[in-house]
């Protein structure tokens, strides 16, 4: 997720994170109350709790034997591999990046690194420049596309590869020399600061048995805010995206705030766009400047009231054009919006399309497939003659489940297709798009967001327009039909091994005490040190499986894979039987690697950092309905509860923990399962500019400290991961 690093973090809540969602619609934490009845769990010292889940598969008994074994993932290749089969890594504060014994990691790109030749090496002491030709900052999603020795496309080269990396936001007290000016931001500033953004494309090769980047490959790109980008789909030239600067509504500048990934079945890179309201601004009398149309409703939905100030104060740089664009609100005469830039917004939050193969083919916003926070996108298992599917969450709190299904059904030819963005315009371009209500009854329902529904036709608190209105305004439209509000829906994968879809909620500091009786997703307080957190503090993570695997199901069924929370808290909350080898807080990143179908989960917290730095770990999935029933008894109170099968040292193991003051995000693997990377974001993000004098007061100093580059100050960056036997990652 994106934290709000203008001022350094001090561990509150990203605004862009709070829910906008104020519709009456029913939350996750309704569905599962009417599951159980209504109780509160109370625990001395510890606050309270509401917790339940009966699911529709039948309840074995508490702790029986009988419970379904877990999917086998892929089976090992070699008689001695064994899946999980590392000695799990201590959870640790040490400002060090820690993998299990038999492993090795090494830092390979971190930001400002140059990415071009003839760019100087990164000092790392504020003054670097030209971050359109080095790495971008604060690494996140990622995905590995493979690369012959000849430079060809080549979905099996586990030696040669681009990797392409979201750079989602910057931590601008590192970037320059002195830390960031104030308002108004000096232009220099603000142009470095928007360069570090977007998504860089950048090719790794295996030499004399280790992967380095190369600087001077012709494949190296850097996509940035200011790159030009096609609007495709069903919104492309709607009067909603016409701007002063693309008057026809069909193009647009850059991408922005890019979290999560994922990769086409024809392989390109979808990138997901999500934090990016926070980049606008709006005037304060904006409002009636709008006249009170209905747009005043939509910029609220998506986080922008009137008065909104901008994350970093870019518009202030000066009379440019690439800074006047930061200013969402109606200055101009005219009634369309091209002459000024109160419909730029609507330009960014969709899933955008590169090739990272191709400098000189288009990269595309796909806007069919909804417009949100979105964090990254899965794709169903691609069957010959049915549909695609793809998965997105939106990460806010209160926000929705999505799918998007193909009208095309899928061919197998299209995999290794000449034209990939072409081959894009076929699967994304056109479809239906949905949101999930889940059931009181263990199952859900997948409600089409379309113009002909009357509850959308008809919806009193917007008047949409036409299909392109409800993709723009995609969370009005979920709200009109009545999904289930979920806490903060962030990653999702697909088990390689089920077809089935997780999605991480990576945690709710809004949900209180007051909300206790509605029972699961948890409501409880926890300790950090002194201090106290409430609501969902540890987070939970959510698995689908579609009605006969189908893509194109309109219904699923669904339980909670796993339930975040630290090896001492109660039973009450320590649902998922958690011990010192594998307790977690906030999930976020998730990922199946398919060679092996380990499923990694990776943890963006500020619950548990008293005790941990974030961490990734290893678990083998299992199936929907293979938990159990567990009695929770307070007192007065008992309730039933219902998870997926309680985790063990053979099934979740914490694989690595990063350094201070960072998340641990994106992974990716080569195809032969031997290498895997993995990004460090942020570290030591808690820094303020008046410590920048003395790197002993940084929050980190890594990965300098690793013996990786110049300077002192900490970089994201991205690490690849190989085991010391030659093995696959994870066995």
């Amino acid at each position: 997720m994106s934290k709000n690093n203008f001022v350094p973090f001090d561990g509150g809540i990203d605004p862009d994170d709070i829910g906008n969602n104020t519709s009456p619609n029913e939350s996750i934490q309704d569905v599962l109350n009417a599951r159980m009845s209504r109780r509160s769990l109370l625990r001395g010292g510890v606050g309270s709790a509401g917790l339940a889940f009966f699911g529709s598969f039948g309840l074995a008994a508490c702790g029986g034997s009988d419970d379904p074994a877990p999917a086998t993932p892929t089976t090992p290749t070699t008689p001695t591999e064994k899946l999980l089969g590392f000695n799990p890594v201590a959870k640790s504060l040490a400002d060090a990046f820690s993998v299990p014994a038999g492993y090795t990691a090494s830092v390979i790109y971190a930001c400002g690194d140059p990415l071009f030749a003839g760019v100087a090496a990164a000092k790392n002491d504020g003054t670097d420049t030209g971050y359109d030709q080095r790495s971008g900052d604060c690494h996140d999603g990622m995905e590995y596309f493979g690369l012959s020795a000849a430079g060809a496309p080549d979905a099996n080269a586990s030696d040669r590869a681009l990797l392409g990396i979201n750079h989602e936001y910057i931590t601008p007290v590192f970037l320059h020399a002195s830390g960031p000016s104030a308002n108004p931001r000096p232009i220099g500033e603000a142009d470095k600061e928007i360069d570090c953004h977007g998504v860089a494309i950048v090719e790794v090769k295996k030499t004399a048995g280790k992967f380095a980047v190369v600087q001077d490959s012709t494949f190296n790109r850097r996509i940035t805010p200011n790159t030009e980008i096609e609007l495709s789909g069903v919104a492309r030239g709607n009067a909603l995206l016409k701007t002063k600067f693309s008057t026809t509504g069909e193009k647009t500048r850059g991408t922005l705030n890019n979290c999560g990934t994922g990769k086409t079945p024809w392989g390109t890179l979808l990138t997901g766009e999500e934090n990016w309201a926070g980049y606008f601004t709006r005037g304060a009398a904006d409002n009636a400047a709008r006249g009170n149309d209905k747009t005043v409703a939509s910029l609220n939905r998506y986080g922008r009231a009137q008065g909104a100030a901008s994350r970093y104060g870019w518009q202030t740089a000066g009379a440019d054009d690439r800074f006047v664009r930061w200013v969402n609100s109606k200055t101009g005469a005219s009634t369309d919006g091209t002459d000024d830039y109160r419909n730029e917004m609507n330009g960014q939050g969709y899933l955008t399309e590169i090739d990272p193969y191709n400098k000189s083919v288009a990269i595309k916003k796909r806007t069919s497939l909804g417009r949100f926070a979105h964090e990254g996108a899965a794709f169903s298992r691609p069957v010959v003659g049915k549909p695609l599917a793809v998965y997105m969450g939106d990460d806010s709190q209160g926000e929705y489940v999505y799918k998007w299904v193909s009208t095309a059904t899928w061919i197998a030819s299209d995999a290794t297709a000449a034209n990939r963005v072409a081959t894009g315009d076929k699967y994304l371009d056109t479809g239906k798009l949905y949101v999930a209500k889940y059931k009181p009854d263990g199952s859900g329902e997948w409600i089409e967001l379309s113009i002909t529904n009357p509850a959308i036709a008809g919806y009193a608190s917007y008047a949409f327009a036409d299909q392109a209105d409800v993709a723009v305004n995609a969370r009005l439209a979920a709200d009109a039909v009545g999904a289930t509000k979920m806490d903060r829906p962030e990653w999702c994968a697909t088990s390689p091994t089920t077809g089935e879809v997780y999605f991480t909620m990576t945690n709710n500091s809004s949900r209180t005490t007051a909300t206790v009786d509605t029972a699961n997703p948890r409501s409880y307080t926890d300790s950090k040190g002194a201090a106290t957190q409430s609501g969902n503090v540890h987070g939970h993570i959510i698995r689908m499986a579609e009605t006969g695997d189908d893509p194109a199901a309109t219904s699923f069924k669904w339980d909670v894979f796993l339930f975040g929370a630290e090896e001492t808290s109660p039973a009450g909350v320590n649902l998922s039987g958690l011990t010192a080898i594998n307790d977690f807080s906030s999930p976020d990143g998730l990922a199946f690697t398919p060679s092996t179908g380990i499923c990694w989960i990776q943890t963006d917290d500020g619950a548990y950092t008293d005790v941990t730095n974030c961490m990734m770990l290893a678990a083998l999935p299992g199936k929907v309905g293979d938990g159990s029933t567990k009695t929770v008894i307070s007192g007065a109170t008992t309730l039933n509860t219902y998870v997926g099968k309680e985790a063990s040292d053979a099934t979740l193991k914490r694989f690595l923990v990063g350094p201070k003051q960072q998340e641990i995000t994106g992974i990716c693997e080569s195809p032969d399962g031997k290498t895997i990377f993995v990004n460090v974001q942020h570290p030591g993000e808690n820094t303020t500019a008046a410590d920048l004098s003395d790197p002993a007061k940084y929050g980190s100093r890594w990965p300098s400290n690793a013996g990786y580059g110049a300077g002192q100050r900490p970089r994201s960056a991205t690490v690849v991961i190989t085991k010391d036997d030659g093995g696959r990652i994870g066995t």
